[in-house]
């Protein structure tokens, strides 16, 4: 019997609001710092915001293996996946080509997931973190391909050793892995491009 949580509905016009929610995260990703918006209605699982969910069902299929934080893969979240878009969850992250965390697991080393390969960097895991808040936290500064200039973002929930991790991911360039941080139906997108700099207070 398919458990009930498996049979909450995805998206309302499959359509329509994976290309909608496809676009907000390539847009993410060209341009980092900037806040993008899913316009989809849709009711995600426990423990997945509504730009989780979207991004999983828009980015995930039978094709890519995703890691799920602890609590992710405790829920219902791996059978929901399934049902609506017939992604398999692995365990192992360094296989993953996505990983998604939810705001009360902690992150693991960036190093632990697929940095890609030189002939093929984009075969790194993208991971998915959703945060407290993208505003409010300390205040970052942003800089790379798609920022003029410099940007600041501020998000609440990143690691202590967030820019330690950045800085040596960002070192493997063509390799390491991309990140979109989510928070309720909003994104912001860090590309392994884009260089990361605390600001003083």
């Amino acid at each position: 019997m398919v458990a009930t949580a498996t049979l909450l509905p995805g998206f309302a016009d499959p359509v329509f609001d994976a290309q909608s929610s496809f676009r907000a995260a390539v847009d993410a990703l060209a341009r980092p710092s900037t806040v993008q918006q899913i316009g989809c209605t849709l009711t995600p699982p426990k423990g997945l915001s509504a730009a989780s969910a979207a991004l999983m069902l828009t980015l995930c299929d039978y094709d890519t293996p995703v890691y799920l934080s602890a609590a992710l893969a405790q829920g219902a979240v791996p059978g929901w996946l399934g049902f609506h878009a017939g992604a398999k969850v692995t365990s192992d992250k360094s296989t993953s080509a996505f990983a998604f965390f939810d705001k009360s697991s902690p992150l693991p080393a960036f190093s632990q997931f697929s940095q890609g390969t030189q002939d093929y960097p984009d075969r790194s895991t993208t991971i998915v973190l959703e945060v407290a808040s993208l505003e409010g936290g300390a205040r970052l500064s942003l800089s790379g391909p798609g920022i003029k200039g410099a940007n600041e973002i501020s998000s609440v929930g990143l690691p202590a050793t967030f820019l330690d991790q950045w800085r040596a991911n960002r070192a493997l360039f063509p390799r390491g892995i991309d990140l979109i941080l989510t928070c309720g139906n909003r994104l912001i997108g860090l590309p392994r491009t884009v260089t990361i700099k605390a600001l003083e207070v």
